[in-house]
């Protein structure tokens, strides 16, 4: 049996191949078997939950109710917030949001206003 690498996104062990690209089970990211040193060089591309690709400054509406972490605070569903920052992490977009304050977002529950 031979020996796949690991997931270039995650680090995942459990690697499959489905035809002529490599998926991993864990985060969902598909590759093929030489691109692993190219997706680590690619610049980092966050898109919203349409799929259209966001940058710094964007102005973005939220498409779900979110309840704001250790407060009864809820963002409402067509919030928009002005003046994302894009940033490393779990939460993917830095931003104030008026009433709130500052917080943290993922990029899944907004799209390109």
């Amino acid at each position: 049996m031979t020996t796949l690498p690991p997931c270039p996104s995650c680090g995942s062990e459990y690697t499959y191949e489905d035809g002529a690209q490599l998926v991993c089970p864990e985060c969902g990211h598909e590759w093929r078997a030489g691109d692993t040193v190219a997706a680590e060089d690619a610049p980092r591309v966050v898109k919203d939950a349409v799929g259209n690709v966001l940058q710094d400054g964007d102005t973005v509406t939220v498409i779900k109710d979110l309840k704001v972490k250790g407060s009864s605070l809820v963002v409402k569903v067509g919030t928009k917030v002005r003046n994302i920052r894009l940033v490393d992490g779990d939460h993917d977009i830095d931003c104030k949001i008026d009433g709130i304050g500052a917080m943290g977002l993922k990029s899944e529950f907004v799209k390109k206003a």
